[in-house]
């Protein structure tokens, strides 16, 4: 359902963006036309607004917490862009600079959503990290990865399922394919590729097999 929701939420923010490209574009360029492509645009955009604050809504309340500010930010953006660019497009009283800024707004709408997806601040580990050092256990250490990166959408029990992360404990997936979207990211799922090391993916991975009813 969460994944779903994204990706209609990214569509529709992309299909804004494309919009207000566009009615900035000609607002520059071809008055005439732009009277014509916003009289065009009119139902779409309220579909597309619409859609928007449905897919948002729906987002919202199944988020992980800590994602739950930055989207807020994103919303607030698009908001904010959507009563200057009425005005900014108004026929009678056009105003460029205020059409461009609700132009600005939405690019960075668009950013926030890729960020909230891709960016993983890194955190410091405890315990032995290395896996070729003595004492060195991959569960533990998987573990211990675990609570600091995906507890959050997973829960401790890998059940939560918040943010559209999976039920780790009826997930079929094999050691390697756990490893390999834990890597690159999935749907929802950040890529952990830039975060973790090849040895911190791969026990995390031993650790949510343990983790499988």
């Amino acid at each position: 359902m969460y994944t779903a929701l994204l990706h209609t939420h990214k569509a529709v923010v992309i299909l804004f963006l494309i919009i207000y490209l566009a009615k900035t574009v000609l607002l520059f360029v071809n008055k005439e036309t732009l009277a014509k492509f916003t009289k065009i645009a009119k139902i779409p955009e309220m579909i597309i607004s619409f859609l928007f604050f449905g897919t948002g809504v729906g987002m919202w309340f199944m988020m992980a917490e800590p994602a739950k500010m930055l989207f807020l930010i994103k919303v607030g953006a698009v908001l904010i862009s959507i009563p200057l660019a009425v005005i900014g497009f108004k026929k009678d009283k056009e105003n460029k600079a205020l059409a461009v800024l609700a132009m600005v707004l939405i690019i960075a709408a668009y950013g926030l959503a890729e960020m909230s997806r891709r960016s993983v601040a890194k955190q410091d580990l405890a315990g032995i990290t290395d896996p070729t050092a003595q004492g060195y256990e991959a569960v533990e250490h998987g573990k211990e990865v675990y609570s600091k990166y995906c507890v959050s959408c997973h829960g401790a029990d890998g059940a939560l399922g918040v943010s559209g992360a999976k039920n780790l404990q009826l997930t079929q997936l094999s050691t390697a394919e756990s490893i390999d979207i834990i890597t690159n990211g999935k749907n929802a799922m950040a890529p952990y590729k830039k975060v973790l090391s090849e040895a911190d993916i791969k026990a995390v991975a031993a650790y949510t097999a343990t983790l499988k009813k």
